[in-house]
């Protein structure tokens, strides 16, 4: 006689309303549920696939009644041709030492944290994290993660400089960039930010992983405009995963090329998703699943 496994549907909740970081005078609210528990990595796959990013033990999607702003974008990693720009990054990047390590926090770490931060996101949410909050986020993960760190060639025995780091998870299709960050006033290191996304998708097509999931693009918001500059996009809508036309890519790359000529800041690589910390146990179920929420 088979014995039938329980399935545990998760269970869902909704947070407040808060300002929106990304556009001003909008609010945001935000979904999500725990993962926890050995069917952890499944779960994280498949929220994944409908929109959901990783926030610690939490998964979380925007929820914005009369908005929808927030678009989840991922790079179709055996089909990417680097750009003549991205190639030269490439290029002035390729003595950097990559090593996958253990999701564990160092001092380190968090010192190139606080500088890019400083430089990148001043007065941000995530500006006045200390060391145990760093150490919170990197080390309190139910899924198969890891940090790749990137350091200049060493000198003698001793390790070669942190220049850039990124805590990244392995799913099932893809690897999906939760949060880096890099040494931001190095002066004969531009592009840092996008060298990571560029060896993320490097890194996946080696492994046979479809995508590189780079979280939300956000039309209107100058700090998200980057993701676009990765072909082939993919983007997330009512009817699935699309891909983005070259004519439209064109477009929105042409877009920031412009700002860019008129002196309004771009960050290079680094623009986040709001990752605020989520407590399930003291918010209200929001009464959804999961397949509602794929419709």
């Amino acid at each position: 006689m088979s014995v039938t496994v329980p399935v545990r549907i998760p269970r869902f909740f909704v947070t407040s309303a808060a300002p929106c970081p990304y556009l001003p005078g909008r609010t945001e609210r935000k979904v999500f549920t725990e993962l926890n528990g050995p069917h952890a990595d499944a779960l994280n796959d498949a929220l994944g696939r409908i929109g959901f990013r990783r926030s610690q033990t939490v998964a979380y999607r925007p929820s914005c009644g009369d908005c929808t702003a927030c678009v989840s974008v991922r790079v179709v990693a055996d089909e990417f041709a680097p750009s003549s720009t991205q190639r030269r990054e490439l290029k002035r990047n390729s003595d950097l030492v990559a090593t996958v390590c253990q999701p564990w926090s160092t001092a380190e770490q968090f010192a190139l944290l606080q500088r890019y931060l400083a430089s990148r996101h001043p007065g941000g949410g995530m500006a006045t994290m200390d060391e145990v909050d760093f150490a919170d986020m990197v080390e309190h993960t139910p899924v198969t993660s890891y940090v790749i760190e990137y350091r200049e060639p060493s000198e003698g025995d001793e390790p070669g400089r942190l220049v850039g780091a990124c805590l990244t998870d392995r799913q099932g299709d893809g690897l999906s960039m939760i949060y880096s960050f890099y040494d931001p006033e190095h002066e004969a290191r531009s592009g840092l930010g996008n060298y990571i996304i560029l060896d993320h998708i490097r890194r996946a097509a080696e492994e046979q992983l479809p995508y590189v999931y780079l979280g939300y693009w956000v039309e209107g918001s100058a700090r998200m405009q980057y993701k676009v500059r990765y072909r082939p996009l993919e983007r997330l809508g009512r009817d699935g995963w699309k891909r983005m036309s070259d004519a439209e890519q064109d477009f929105l790359v042409a877009t920031v090329a412009s700002q860019r000529r008129a002196d309004v800041p771009l960050p290079d690589g680094g623009g986040k998703d709001g990752m605020g910390n989520l407590d399930p146990s003291s918010l209200s179920s929001a009464g959804i699943g999961v397949s509602a929420m794929a419709g």
